[in-house]
C-alpha cells in the first residue's frame, strides 16, 4: 500500500521556504530529508514517524505520540504520529519545525 498522499502534501505545504530538504521513499512510505538526514516520514495508514533528540523525544510521548518500532525494537529518538496528533496544520507545522531543527543541529550527510 502506498503511502498517505494528502499527509504527504501536507508535510510538503509545512517545508515551505526550507532548504535542502529531498523526498525519498524508504519504508514503504515517503520519508523527507534534510541535509541528508531524515526528518518525517508519511505512512499507508494516515500516520508520520520524526526523527528527534533522543531527549527531547522520551519528553513527548503521549496520548497520540508513540516511540518507533521496527523489528521489535524501540527507535531512540524516532516517534510515530497518529494522525490526530497532526489534525491541523499547524500541529503538523510544529512538528516539522522540531525535525528540521534537530536535523539542522547534526553534522551534514
Amino acid at each position: 500500500m502506498a503511502y498517505d498522499e494528502g499527509l504527504a502534501d501536507r508535510i510538503r505545504d509545512a517545508f515551505d521556504g526550507e532548504t535542502g530538504v529531498v523526498e525519498k521513499r524508504m519504508f514503504g512510505g515517503l520519508a523527507f530529508l534534510v541535509d541528508g538526514h531524515m526528518t518525517i516520514a508519511a505512512n499507508s495508514k494516515g500516520e508520520a514517524m520524526v526523527h528527534l533528540d533522543p531527549d527531547v523525544a522520551e519528553e513527548l510521548v503521549g496520548p497520540h505520540v508513540t516511540h518507533t518500532v521496527m523489528r521489535g525494537r524501540a527507535l531512540r529518538g524516532w516517534l510515530d504520529l497518529d494522525p490526530e496528533a497532526t489534525a491541523s496544520d499547524t500541529e503538523l507545522a510544529q512538528w516539522v519545525r522540531r525535525t528540521v531543527e534537530y536535523a539542522r543541529s547534526l553534522p551534514p550527510k
